[in-house]
């Protein structure tokens, strides 16, 4: 159940500088621009091979971000029925791709929100197996979730519960190693019960509305639970547990506005970096990166919506693919419910993609740039419609301002799919620079 801020607005911070010196030993060269027998959608020509590298947290910290919204406008939409609104994805990478859990009402004949889930392969091409995990049974709503993966193939989730006391309160699910049965129940969907509700010690809980504010970080052997309060605004906080459900408050990690919804941990150089992202039901998400998990520097936007459709965002989760205490870990988009009424209750899920910059240079001097993606690694440039092309293609960093090279001269078209080589590819996913 998203709830109601007011906007506000920052000015991202300039960084060309620092990505810069940390591009300074990649010297821009010819790059291997691969035609495919692959097929670009109409009126389109595709690179591959142009999805995020590692995480780089100066261009996070900076604010140079080259983010590409997804073709799919929305990504997701409601199934038919009666009521239909979906929001609040928590993306999480399985060994097959991605177990997508969202909170909805998804084609349901009553408007109780219930946490879903839908299976899509490793490039977000398609979504399978789309339904219902956990019911909000006696109360009215459920969810608001975010989600985790053990390496068992278990899954530890949170969801916003209402009623509690009049009041919203996280709840705390996990499955078995099938991902099916759920707090010791069988099946799905399961039904969420007063004993799945968490309590925080060392906070004042019992008059805290925590509504759609429930972040789940796994660490050091236990859970964190980043969380805001609408009694309590202005801040987001932190609390620490070892079963998931009974917490001990730590500290407010961030005192800037905004809903938390996601962090996302991340190894770089022997230090830890941590993403949160929030949001503020407005036409704009905010992002800011840690490198303790417990304080929080002040936000910068992430992005702002397209049009109408999705004038009110109410909810995002970060994708990342790799292990969590693994150097290489990647950040590869962000995908976010939004709708088109301030009510906010007629909601799709959208995504944007973190990519190399790719433009078409023509002899001419016209500049293509890439504009839409369909998933994390491929990008699509608008091509004229009067035949071939002749020209080169350039590929920046992810900051969108870092030359890494420039293609031979070739004939582009309409329709044509190109694959761009560097360093080792496996199993059809990128390389690295």
């Amino acid at each position: 159940m998203p709830a109601f801020f007011d906007h506000r607005l920052r000015c991202g911070l300039l960084g060309l500088l620092a990505s810069a010196v940390l591009h300074s030993t990649l010297a821009a060269s010819t790059l291997d621009m691969t035609l495919t027998t692959n097929v670009a959608p109409a009126g389109f020509a595709e690179v591959t091979g142009v999805e995020a590298g590692e995480f780089n947290p100066l261009i996070w910290q900076a604010g140079t971000l080259n983010f590409l919204p997804d073709q799919r406008f929305p990504l997701l939409a409601p199934k038919s029925g009666k009521f239909r609104n979906i929001y609040a994805p928590s993306a999480v990478e399985t060994p097959g791709g991605y177990r997508l859990f969202y909170g909805a009402w998804d084609g349901i004949p009553s408007g109780n929100d219930h946490i879903y889930s839908a299976t899509t392969d490793v490039g977000f091409q398609d979504f399978s197996n789309r339904h219902a995990v956990i019911a909000p049974g006696s109360y009215v709503h459920l969810c608001n979730v975010n989600a985790l993966r053990s390496d068992d193939g278990s899954f530890t989730l949170f969801g916003t519960l209402y009623p509690v006391s009049n009041l919203n309160k996280p709840a705390f699910f996990q499955s078995d190693t099938t991902g099916t049965n759920w707090n010791g129940s069988t099946g799905e969907p399961c039904t969420a019960q007063t004993r799945d509700i968490v309590d925080i010690s060392g906070y004042a809980y019992t008059n805290a509305d925590i509504n759609g504010m429930n972040v789940m970080l796994r660490e050091s052997g236990g859970y964190r639970l980043y969380f805001g309060d609408f009694h309590s605004p202005g801040g987001t906080f932190r609390a620490t547990s070892t079963d998931g459900r009974q917490y001990a408050f730590d500290a407010k990690a961030f005192a800037g506005p905004g809903a938390v919804n996601d962090v996302k941990k991340f190894q770089v150089g022997g230090t830890s970096y941590y993403l949160m992202g929030l949001h503020e039901n407005g036409a704009r998400l905010w992002q800011t990166v840690s490198t303790n998990g417990t304080a929080f520097p002040a936000s910068q936007m992430l992005l702002t919506n397209l049009d109408a459709a999705d004038a009110y965002i109410v909810a995002l989760g970060w994708v990342v693919r790799g292990p969590q205490e693994s150097p290489g870990r990647k950040l590869l988009g962000v995908l976010y419910g939004a709708g088109p009424v301030r009510s906010l209750d007629h909601n799709s899920i959208y995504a944007r993609w973190l990519q190399k910059r790719v433009i078409f240079v023509a002899n001419d001097g016209t500049r293509l740039p890439g504009t839409k993606a369909l998933g994390p690694d491929r990008q699509l440039l608008a091509l004229p419609d009067a035949g071939a092309v002749t020209g080169k293609f350039e590929v920046y960093a992810e900051d969108g301002v870092t030359l890494l090279g420039t293609s031979a001269t070739q004939a582009v078209s309409r329709g044509q799919s190109f694959r761009l080589r560097c360093g080792k590819e496996t199993a059809g996913r990128a390389g690295t620079w």
